[in-house]
């Protein structure tokens, strides 16, 4: 009997840690054999998924909560391709430098997709796969960097509290605030968790 619990927002994100292969960024860089990660274990690090509806995201009533509940005021689009990014091979190698944020980076696809790749907590790259429907979010102070697939197109909708600060700081920035709150949050509780897990 085929389980029908498949989460929906796996149509639209998915996610696998990458092989160490320096080929072209654009390639998935699975592992051999495939190694995928849950939207659950992502979450654990921190990185929150939803799917939505892309084609109306003017009236969708889950996006206009999700903005409402964590406060997104500011929306833009981005479009990311070779016609529409002006210094495009530029803009592209610096999305793909391992940054952090001092806020969270919020990306919903609504056309197109692109890769974000996050470390988990022993440094190793996981990338997700976002496809249209699907929006991320990073939370401040996860090393991450992004890429576009071999459809070399993305349209996505940033959102940001109040005005936007789109600053990257590129590794290492381990004594920026918001990266010692990551930690203190998502990876030290996790070792804390397991520590007591040994012990039970």
């Amino acid at each position: 009997m085929v389980s029908s619990n498949k989460d929906s927002r796996e149509e639209v994100l998915q996610a696998w840690y990458m092989d160490d292969s320096k080929e072209d960024q654009r390639l998935p860089h699975h592992k051999e054999p495939k190694e995928f990660v849950s939207l659950d274990q992502l979450a654990e690090l921190g990185v929150l998924s939803w799917k939505l509806d892309a084609d109306n995201p003017e009236t969708d009533p889950e996006l206009k909560k999700i903005r409402e509940e964590r406060g997104y005021s500011y929306m833009d689009v981005c479009e990311v391709c070779p016609e529409k990014l002006p210094n495009y091979e530029e803009k592209i190698k610096n999305f793909f430098e391992e940054h952090l944020h001092t806020d969270e980076e919020i990306r919903y696809c609504v056309a197109g997709s692109g890769y974000f790749d996050v470390r988990d907590r022993n440094e190793a790259w996981i990338r997700v796969w976002v496809k249209k429907g699907g929006m991320i979010i990073l939370p401040a102070g996860i090393y991450h960097r992004f890429t576009l697939d071999e459809s070399n197109y993305i349209k996505a909708l940033r959102f940001f509290v109040g005005e936007p600060i789109w600053t990257p700081y590129n590794r290492p920035h381990d004594h920026l605030p918001a990266r010692g709150q990551y930690i203190k949050t998502f990876v030290e509780k996790d070792v804390a968790s397991h520590a007591v897990d040994a012990t039970a």
